[in-house]
């Protein structure tokens, strides 16, 4: 008798599933969870974000009750997290997805999980979970502080950071996240990822900035392109009608095409 007519059925063609019971979503979201801060580097990105958040309240902090000239709300608190914060949720948002491919694991998860749709979307809420939790963590952070300077400092304490702000707020770092993993799954790199992402946060709109200011038909169509600039009435929730066309117009450009040419890209990838 020969091997072949012996062999196991499906073991000829990949891993046989069809008689095991699909995997539940929610235990793909836990087990995506658990890889976020089980690995050394992603444990400790989350540590750093909390950690640079709270140093930079610190400063403001110190800077605000030592001089005069500085008044301080809880407003001020909470948007100077945008630095800290937007600097390093969508490096989260990165390893989320390139880690697969870096620590040599797609072949482990989409064997065990052989839908991708729903690794993927399981990896993307992981990545708007813990957006939330950062937002939680720099509102606790900047309730903490304002009610420091106001006992600490001669000025009163103003609470100005209503539901628009805080919406605000939680948008801000939603959309910095997702831009993260939108690269992430367009390069599948993390070097490549995160130096896209800076390049894009930082000398891009420098760029943009210098183009708007050398020729006038660039300035009048840089909101219609440039993200960052689009996303600036967001800090202060002055959204008007206009904005919000700026804003629709631009995400779609640098973050819903490259978000839906990486997950293309990763559903068709070759798994090695």
């Amino acid at each position: 008798m020969s091997m072949n007519s012996t062999a196991a059925p499906g073991l000829g063609h990949g891993l046989d599933i069809s008689g095991t019971t699909p995997t539940p979503f929610s235990r793909l979201v836990r087990v995506e969870m658990r890889k976020a801060y089980d690995t050394g580097s992603g444990r400790w990105l989350l540590i750093s974000t909390a950690i640079l958040t709270a140093v930079v309240m610190a400063i403001q902090l110190a800077v605000g009750i030592s001089q005069d000239d500085v008044f301080l709300t809880y407003n001020s608190f909470l948007t100077s997290t945008n630095f800290s914060i937007g600097l390093l949720l969508p490096v989260i948002g990165i390893m989320l997805l390139t880690s697969e491919w870096s620590q040599r694991t797609a072949m482990v998860s989409f064997s065990l999980e052989p839908r991708r749709p729903l690794v993927i979307a399981a990896k993307l809420v992981v990545g708007l979970a813990l957006a939330v939790v950062a937002v939680a963590i720099a509102l606790v952070l900047a309730t903490i502080c304002n009610g420091l300077y106001g006992a600490l400092g001669d000025d009163p304490v103003v609470w100005n950071a209503g539901v628009a702000h805080t919406a605000a707020f939680v948008l801000l770092q939603v959309i910095g996240m997702l831009t993260g993993f939108a690269f992430a799954a367009l390069l599948l790199n993390t070097p490549a990822a995160i130096v896209i992402y800076m390049v894009y946060s930082f000398v891009l709109p420098g760029l943009f900035e210098l183009g708007a200011q050398l020729m006038d038909w660039f300035d009048r169509i840089r909101p219609w392109i440039d993200f960052n600039y689009a996303q600036g009435p967001l800090v202060d929730a002055t959204m008007t009608g206009k904005d919000w066309a700026y804003f629709a117009v631009s995400g779609f450009l640098w973050l819903v095409i490259p978000l839906a040419i990486g997950v293309w890209r990763v559903l068709r990838a070759e798994v090695k």
